[in-house]
């Protein structure tokens, strides 16, 4: 994806490195562990970290899943000097990505006759904390509603190219703009309507509500790329297919275990998170991401 000459967004910040593995208040390493039943379906061990990250970006992913107390946002664990958010090549590509993505959504809005507030988007090495608590590499990028920030290490890139044969730069700025697109749905009150409702049903209710929350977020993806369709190379919308096929529920429940469980899904099926990228894609329309207005999904 050709991003070269838009300059990184200022709405970024460097946290530097930190701990806050395994602090994130019920959250975090230790956290997922134990809400791993929940998602896979029953009691069972993963032999591989990198099985536990993955799942534990796509429980944590947009505040998708905040267990625990909100705790206040803070600053990270520092080492000698002040980190310098967008100066490391991967950094660079991921502020040019938020750039490009309030330049689409502020277009959007008005539109629509509203005023676009951006997200920040925080950096971290290892740990840091956000408004939602600790964070831990090992949770994945995130959305944060409490501070309105997203939150990536991006060491996540390179496990998902090495694990998820997810690689390419189409495929990182398909994670970061499903991040803003629950950015979105925290300005449109999609987030706080879903939140109300998910305390008044059953956990499988409230699951397949959080389903119908990604897939939007992932057709709020595509709506960015159809809007930015003249940046795009070739082989870039099969990078963004690939991604989204590798980060289905069943598909990570599939290596996980062996067999899925669809009523612990919180994110879709990888059919569904590609059936709703390609309709962002292809209509480059935010209304036709109304997940919740219909049957199929």
């Amino acid at each position: 994806m050709r991003l070269d000459d838009l300059d990184p967004s200022r709405n970024t910040r460097d946290r530097g490195r930190g701990g806050g593995g395994g602090g994130f208040r019920g959250g975090g390493l230790g956290g997922l562990i134990g809400l791993l039943p929940m998602l896979l379906g029953r009691r069972m061990g993963l032999g591989t970290i990198i099985v536990i990250a993955i799942i534990g970006y796509f429980l944590f992913s947009s505040g998708g899943l905040q267990v625990g107390n909100v705790a206040p946002s803070g600053s990270a664990e520092q080492g000698t000097g002040t980190p310098q958010a967008c100066d490391t090549e991967a950094e660079l590509f991921a502020c040019r990505v938020l750039t490009s993505t309030e330049q689409t959504w502020t277009d959007l809005f008005r539109r629509n006759g509203s005023q676009y507030a951006p997200p920040t988007l925080n950096f971290y090495q290892g740990g840091t904390r956000s408004g939602c608590g600790a964070a831990s590499a090992t949770m994945g990028p995130f959305y944060c509603p409490a501070d309105q920030g997203i939150y990536l290490d991006t060491s996540f890139f390179d496990q998902m190219e090495r694990e998820m044969g997810a690689g390419g730069d189409f495929a990182q700025a398909y994670v970061i703009a499903h991040e803003v697109g629950h950015h979105i749905q925290y300005l449109t009150g999609v987030a706080r309507d879903v939140r109300t409702r998910q305390q008044s049903v059953s956990s499988e209710e409230g699951n397949a509500l959080q389903v119908r929350m990604e897939l939007q977020a992932d057709c709020y993806a595509g709506v960015w790329a159809a809007r930015n369709r003249d940046r795009m190379e070739p082989g870039d919308m099969e990078e963004g297919m690939q991604a989204a096929n590798a980060i289905g529920d069943d598909t990570l429940q599939r290596q996980a275990q062996g067999y899925t469980v669809p009523e612990s899904f919180t994110h879709g099926t990888s059919e569904q998170r590609m059936r709703w990228l390609r309709r962002g894609l292809e209509t480059g329309d935010p209304a036709a991401c109304d997940t919740f207005g219909t049957n199929r999904l």
